[in-house]
């Protein structure tokens, strides 16, 4: 077991290539991953759901011969649907809800050969930067169980950071695989709008903003999964535009010299904390030294206009939650059965007009283009990834009488990472940088529309530096 204890700490690609040369079974990788569940997720309360009877009984059975064959992973309670295991959205209205089929991504995932063994904590939706679901509970930063492991992906983060399995399924409607890939020290790709498909449930979600990946332990890890699962699924409303190679033969190729820009302030008032500013400095000291050309830059774009547009697609979004859930089930939703901000958003919704919802898309198309003619100057543009470290759990609390405080503290929090979900532009949190706590402080490098190609040259080149 001491070799499997250190076995457990490779990346997933390690762990694929000790399976394909017969030196470790699927069924031994299975049962460390959740020994390591059961010893460390009380005091992280990362998993939520386990499905050890199903990953057993794969690893045991007749595997598909993929990349990452008798590999343990985990899947994010949230969008992804696996069949015949409950799928919560971390919300206590849909608590009993199991869905009858796989999701397509999912699909893509048994194919690689990965074997599933648990759902990730996830807050109601997804909706807050944090993972304090009304329904589980808080999960834990590993760095510090005080603080937030972000969200909404912090389940699926807290997990890889703990060494629970190498990479965990997340998804990003405003930062929520980058949020907490910077909280936890890990990699954490935000792929191009459509590069991942969300069917057969979706065409897209939030008129565009979600995308699907992972976070994961490596660089190659990440870019072996999206080979894996990038391509559009039938019936798809757009695509991605295609690679000219796999992303997996990116990594440690020569990423030439690049044009870096970099800022340290946000486009809205949102104040960033020293430490966040040091880690993008730092960085750029560092792709300095690479021999990339890196010049600082400023962001000028409306910030109070870019909040409310964002803000009116994202509380339709919560509206579109709860009223396709009670489609879905069958029940009639009430107040009491969310937390209130999610029926906040929904209230506020409801009061706008079709039109509203309207403008505020073709507001955020408008930025987006505004913003793709900025980034043709640059091969990627460094920001920070949060505007703080990681801060205390409790910091989003939603109370009833003024839900609003909650998302007012997430602006504050997140006025980075959402830019992306807006233009559909790929970008990644890249665990660069600790405080003097001792907490991760990621960067984060933001591509141009389709070319995640350079982001994986240059995130291995990063890695291996540091």
């Amino acid at each position: 077991m001491a070799k499997l204890e250190e076995v457990t700490w490779l990346d997933a690609t390690a762990q694929a290539d000790l399976v394909r040369r017969k030196e470790v079974k699927p069924i031994e990788l299975v049962d460390a991953a959740i020994e390591r569940i059961e010893r460390v997720n009380p005091a992280l309360n990362a998993v939520v759901t386990t499905m050890y009877e199903q990953g057993r009984a794969a690893a045991t059975g007749e595997l598909p011969d993929g990349p990452f064959t008798g590999v343990p992973f985990l899947l994010k309670d949230l969008i992804a649907s696996y069949a015949g295991v409950r799928m919560t959205f971390g919300s206590t209205f849909l608590a009993d809800h199991v869905p009858d089929h796989d999701s397509e991504l999912v699909l893509r995932h048994k194919r690689a050969g990965l074997i599933i063994l648990g759902k990730t904590n996830a807050p109601e939706f997804g909706i807050l930067p944090t993972t304090e679901p009304r329904l589980f509970g808080s999960a834990h930063n590993p760095w510090d169980t005080s603080r937030t492991p972000g969200g909404s992906s912090g389940g699926s983060a807290a997990a890889v950071a703990a060494g629970m399995v190498p990479m965990a399924h997340g998804n990003d409607g405003g930062g929520s695989i980058r949020i907490p890939a910077s909280c936890c020290g890990v990699f954490g790709l935000k792929p191009t709008r459509a590069r991942n498909p969300l069917g057969p449930d979706f065409g897209d979600l939030g008129s565009g903003l979600v995308a699907e990946h992972a976070l994961t332990r490596s660089v190659r890890d990440s870019a072996a999964l999206l080979d894996a699962t990038a391509g559009p699924d039938t019936g798809d409303p757009y695509w991605a535009p295609m690679p000219t190679r796999p992303f997996v033969q990116e990594v440690g190729a020569d990423p030439g010299r690049l044009r870096i820009g970099f800022a340290t302030e946000a486009v809205t008032d949102a104040k960033v904390h020293p430490d966040c500013v040091s880690a993008v400095r730092d960085a750029a000291k560092l792709c300095a030294d690479l021999d990339h050309d890196v010049v600082e830059v400023k962001f000028d774009l409306p910030g109070e206009l870019v909040t409310q547009a964002f803000v009116t697609v994202w509380s339709a979004l919560a509206a579109w939650s709860i009223d396709g859930m009670a489609l879905i089930t069958g029940r009639t939703p009430t107040q009491d059965q969310f937390e209130p901000l999610t029926w906040a958003l929904a209230e506020s919704a409801r009061q706008q007009t079709s039109s509203a919802y309207l403008l505020a898309v073709t507001m955020l198309q408008v930025l987006s283009r505004e913003i793709a003619r900025f980034c043709q100057d640059f091969d990627t543009v460094l920001t920070p990834t949060l505007a703080w470290p990681p801060p205390p759990l409790g910091t989003f609390f939603d109370p009833p009488d003024n839900p609003w405080q909650a998302l007012l503290r997430a602006a504050e929090f997140i006025p980075f990472t959402p830019m992306c979900n807006i233009t559909g532009q790929p970008a990644m949190s890249v665990p660069l940088y600790w405080n003097s706590e001792g907490l991760p402080v990621g960067t984060h490098f933001v591509g141009r529309f389709g070319e995640e190609a350079t982001l994986f040259r240059l995130a291995a080149q990063l890695e291996a530096a540091r």
